[in-house]
């Protein structure tokens, strides 16, 4: 796929993606883009633990301090497995998990390492 005839889509992922202009449009879920919005979008979606290193979905983390969950504290060293890192963060939350004992919780990448 060439960038000068077809892009892929950063929405639907579409690989017919095709510029009118200054824009590309999806001719699958008709949105619009520019190459420099979906550079940035690219490059955002980035994460990383409080040591520098990049989490990617599927990874296993372990809390690095005490954290307040509701009626429950959990503890510094707790393991988490199959971490879900989000589009869209839930009150500047950016990890979905579920952890032994407490449930379904946010986390943010700032109070994790990487497992």
């Amino acid at each position: 796929m060439s960038d000068d005839s077809q892009q892929q889509c950063p929405k639907c992922d579409s690989p017919y993606g095709y510029t009118d202009g200054q824009l590309w449009t999806c001719p699958e879920c008709f949105h619009e883009w520019t190459l420099e919005e979906k550079a940035a979008e690219e490059a955002a979606a980035v994460f990383y633990d409080v040591n520098g290193n990049q989490l990617v979905d599927g990874d296993a983390v372990t809390v690095v301090k005490d954290l307040k969950a509701g009626g429950s504290t959990i503890k510094s060293g707790t393991k988490v497995k199959k971490i879900r890192l989000l589009d869209d963060m839930v009150n500047g939350h950016d990890i979905s998990c579920k952890i032994d004992g407490v449930g379904q919780v946010y986390l943010k990448c700032s109070v994790v390492k990487k497992a």
